[in-house]
């Protein structure tokens, strides 16, 4: 018995990935199948298109953070009730953390999951070199299982027979499908605004157009007979039931807060908490809501405060209900957004400065462009209860500010990147808080300890 999956892979970034895997998503569920998708590698705003496309939740797929056992388990979960899985690419088919091999790639990801793969390739201003650059991208690693190509950004239909003449007599593959330039349609803003856009559905329009153009241009029968790969399998490690119980312990729950300043979640991390048996409770600080009464535990993760920051600023109300129960010893995680909501305040591009909750003595600055971007290895210290010693897990940061303190604070974590090691984040009591987004799933432990450190402040409060 064969299941349906494709990758939708790049020759790098902007060849077209996440415009040509929205269109193809958006046109199968047209006819009527049930989609379900992923993203290669640590991003939070393609999968939010993905889930707004086809109605699941889409999950990230990082073989550099997780395990593969774990890669393939989420993939597994995921697909569950699916007629067809696709796999956005990340970057470069090949491209991942290291440049001396494919560990982190789109190419491992399709390697894991066995997964045939659609390579997308920017054909502007070249004609039979084209079939070149595929023959490179099948040649340079074994089983590369690249079995169709769709040509992006042509100059007209005649360039596309040019192209497609070339590549099949080369390469031995079909060219399915393609785009030219006149008809490349724009992805709506992929930062400012996005997830309340998406939540209110003002990009179905968008979404309804992309498939039309999709379906006529891209031969979607000849996806699913390429999508035809074998039954996946893999040991349920990480996702099996962990719930405690004839303990005598209440049900811990969690308040998490989520809205359109705040909702930068691994599903997996959600997940693992309510396996471990955690009740996960979300609020709207930005609709004006207090965090709940009667948690046992605090989650505030990433997103856009930075937008929000006059709204986020005013609710005085929402603000001393953070303060009050973190001060009180509510176990704390603060992630990216959420950590930068705690501090004194936000500074805003325009130079306007809005005082936050002020837990975190310093003050965040927006700057014009990345300040941060890429793989965490991260070490805990000995106050950290979610990273106690020497433990580690891995992550990512990917932010637009910077954090200036002139107080002596300890830092939560110590993180590994690119660019070396460095001190990373806040710590007081039972606050950890720092740019740096984790990923439970690299090191579980993690949920049992908050949960433990929950029900440790709960008997003594």
């Amino acid at each position: 018995m064969t299941q349906r999956r494709i990758v939708i892979a790049g020759t790098g970034s902007g060849a077209g990935k996440t415009t040509m895997t929205i269109g193809i998503m958006a046109a199968l569920q047209k006819r009527g199948l049930t989609v379900q998708g992923f993203k290669c590698g640590p991003d939070y705003i393609d999968p939010s298109y993905h889930t707004a496309v086809t109605g699941r939740q889409s999950r990230n797929l990082d073989s550099w953070m997780l395990s593969e056992n774990t890669v393939k388990e989420i993939f597994l979960r995921g697909s569950e009730g699916a007629d067809i899985s696709i796999i956005e690419g990340v970057m470069g088919f090949y491209d991942g953390k290291n440049p001396q091999n494919n560990d982190g790639s789109t190419y491992h990801i399709s390697q894991l999951t066995e997964s045939p793969v659609i390579l997308v390739v920017d054909c502007q201003s070249m004609a039979r070199s084209v079939a070149a650059i595929v023959k490179g991208f099948q040649s340079f690693a074994d089983d590369a299982r690249i079995v169709g190509v769709i040509a992006n950004k042509l100059g007209s239909e005649g360039h596309f027979k040019i192209v497609k003449t070339a590549i099949e007599q080369e390469c031995g593959i079909p060219v399915i499908g393609y785009l030219t330039r006149a008809d490349q349609i724009s992805v709506p803003e992929r930062h400012l605004g996005l997830i309340p856009s998406l939540e209110r559905g003002e990009l179905r329009p968008f979404f309804d157009a992309l498939a039309e153009r999709v379906g006529e241009s891209v031969d979607l029968d000849r996806l699913l007979s390429l999508s035809g790969a074998p039954p996946l399998t893999a040991k349920s490690e990480m996702f099996a039931s962990r719930q405690r119980s004839g303990r005598g312990h209440a049900r811990i729950k969690i308040a998490v807060a989520k809205d359109a300043a705040f909702h930068f979640y691994y599903p997996e991390n959600l997940e693992l908490l309510a396996l471990h048996g955690a009740e996960c409770c979300y609020f709207s600080p930005l609709a004006g809501e207090s965090v709940p009464e009667g948690v046992h535990g605090l989650y505030i993760g990433g997103g856009f405060p930075e937008e929000f920051a006059r709204e986020l600023s005013a609710n005085e109300a929402v603000k001393a209900s953070f303060r009050n129960a973190i001060q009180k010893g509510l176990p704390t995680l603060a992630e990216c957004g959420g950590f930068m909501y705690l501090t004194d305040e936000i500074r805003t591009t325009d130079n306007q400065a809005y005082p936050m909750v002020g837990l975190i003595p310093g003050s965040v600055t927006m700057q014009p462009k990345l300040a941060a971007l890429g793989y965490r290895e991260i070490t805990g210290n000995p106050a950290n209860f979610l990273l106690p010693g020497d433990d580690q897990a891995r992550g990512h940061e990917f932010h637009y500010s910077t954090f200036a303190t002139t107080a002596t604070v300890t830092p939560a974590y110590q993180t590994k990147g690119m660019r070396g090691v460095k001190a990373e984040g806040y710590i007081q009591g039972n606050l950890i808080a720092g740019y740096t987004h984790l990923h439970f799933a690299s090191n579980p432990a993690m949920v049992e300890r908050w949960l433990d450190k929950c029900r440790e402040v709960a008997a003594h409060g």
